[in-house]
């Protein structure tokens, strides 16, 4: 056991330390404890949506022109995804042929096609999602608000970050004052982001003080050299200080500034050990790395043999089914085959803004289990999402003989499949030697939603649990933001700011 002198000694050397580091590690708690609170105040306080749940209507292809006729008129010998899609009023064929090209659009009733048919789906789904469809269905509809811009998205930046995920996007402004934005991927009818001109300057301001995206790409060593230093200099701050509570005695108790600060640090230093080493381990984990897709559509589908007239057949086929989705996905035998969606039985969905933000982080499926039908002859298919799913993670993997150790459908958001994905459900498949990793898989469309790799899962787990605090989730989303920023602010506050009193005498 150490003697006191020795504790003594290590206090002294730790005060030293203390002192010299004082100004850069208080600049790194003010500088990017108060971009944190930006991002709190961002994410609880910016636009909402009004609508949670994509536009859903019941699919009847009784009245349908033969689908394989209508890719055949079109000249569309392959696609990544084709599926039918909810409309204005309307259900229509969707093809998407490459992933960042505008989809195409077709009249299930006539066969023909919707010219630039993709930028007015997505105006109908900002305006679905935002209420701003001058309240079609109800009693006294409203004039509707015009659309200042509408442009195709097929990069991310400081305005659309790469934690959304999606692309391509459409980024459709309204003609308001606040300039309310929606970015809405059309593939699944899905909202990717809300933004105004408020919620762009806080985000501004954010990227700007907390992640530094505004230094140039071929300055990224300098970034990473001086981010490390300010923010290691509050770990080291909060180690040396935490030394400094057990071997230094309290001195000057009439020292108001120096009391508020010791005992600041009583509280403050595990949630500063917390947040300091979390962030200097996600800076590593992805240094040097550009922002990449997790998404990655289906490889290109050959639709020579969709000859099956299902629309033909369409009562007896679902006679007693609430269909919700149809689209044309392969088969793990390599065959092409109709999967036919079915609806989840009806719930509440979340009306206020602060139900809809926590269901957004939430998540809720979409659609219900699912039938299959061989495109080619009609025929029932013995396989079913779970087969599925096996065969695109094959595909995925490149070695059909390696089977993953476990598979499950995931119907809700966590730590380590999250809400920044948009998608559910989806099938989670966790591989061994050689893969190592989890494969997130939409069988509704046959895409890869997410990839987690093994070496990538220890860096969700610390950033999710020790920076973003989710372990305070089953509290509640409002919970977890407010004891966050009550946190931070304390710390600015009666940590920072007596210290910088502390270090100027």
């Amino acid at each position: 056991m150490p003697s006191r002198e020795t504790g003594v000694s290590w206090g002294r050397a730790a005060l030293r330390l203390h002192r010299f580091l004082a100004i850069s590690g208080g600049l790194a708690l003010v500088l990017w404890g108060g971009s944190g609170l930006l991002h709190v105040v961002m994410t609880n306080f910016g636009p909402q949506q009004v609508r949670f749940r994509p536009p859903a209507q019941t699919i009847d292809l009784n009245s349908a022109r033969p689908i394989g006729e209508m890719l055949q008129r079109a000249e569309i010998p392959e696609a990544a995804a084709i599926r039918i899609v909810v409309g204005d009023g309307e259900s229509l064929l969707q093809v998407t042929e490459e992933q960042d090209r505008p989809r195409r659009y077709f009249d299930l009733e006539t066969g023909e096609e919707r010219p630039s048919h993709d930028r007015v789906h997505a105006e109908f789904l900002a305006r679905y999602y935002l209420g701003l469809d001058g309240g079609v269905g109800t009693a006294a509809p409203t004039p509707a608000t015009p659309v200042r811009s509408i442009s195709l998205i097929t990069d991310f930046s400081d305005a659309y970050p790469w934690v959304n995920r999606l692309l391509p996007v459409y980024r459709v402004e309204f003609d308001r004052p606040d300039r309310l934005t929606a970015y809405v991927y059309t593939e699944t009818n899905a909202l990717a982001s809300v933004t105004d001109v408020r919620k762009e300057r806080v985000q501004g301001a954010f990227n700007a003080f907390h992640t530094w995206s505004w230094f140039p790409r071929q300055a990224e060593w300098l970034r990473l050299i001086l981010i490390v230093y300010l923010v290691g200099s509050l770990l080291c701050l909060s180690i040396t200080g935490s030394v400094l509570l057990r071997t230094l005695r309290a001195r000057n108790r009439s020292d108001r500034a120096r009391s508020i600060h010791r005992i600041a640090a009583v509280g403050f230093a595990l949630p500063l050990l917390m947040f300091t080493s979390s962030a200097l381990f996600h800076l590593f984990s992805f240094a040097g790395e550009m922002p990449g897709r997790s998404l990655r559509l289906a490889p290109p589908l050959s639709l020579s043999d969709v000859d099956f007239p299902i629309h033909e057949q369409w009562g007896d086929v679902t006679e007693g089914l609430d269909v919700s989705s149809v689209s044309i996905v392969e088969t793990g035998s390599g065959s092409v085959a109709y999967r036919i969606g079915l609806a989840l039985p009806p719930g509440a969905d979340p009306t206020s803004p602060a139900a809809i933000r926590n269901a957004r982080f939430d998540g809720a499926p979409v659609n219900g289990p699912a039938v299959y039908l061989d495109a080619a002859t009609g025929a029932p298919v013995d396989e079913g999402d779970r087969e599925i799913a096996l065969a695109i993670g094959a595909r995925w993997s490149g070695n059909e003989a390696v089977e993953p150790l476990h598979a499950e459908v995931v119907t809700r958001f966590g730590p380590t499949y999250d809400f920044r994905n948009k998608r559910l459900p989806v099938w989670r498949l966790d591989y061994g030697e050689p893969v190592r990793a989890s494969v997130f898989i939409d069988t509704a469309t046959g895409a890869v939603a997410d990839v987690l790799a093994d070496s990538d899962r220890p860096e969700r787990f610390v950033f999710a649990f020790l920076h973003k605090w989710n372990f305070l989730f089953p509290l509640g989303r409002g919970v977890q933001s407010a004891v966050v920023a009550a946190f931070v602010a304390s710390a600015v506050i009666f940590l920072g700011g007596t210290g910088f009193v502390l270090r100027r005498r």
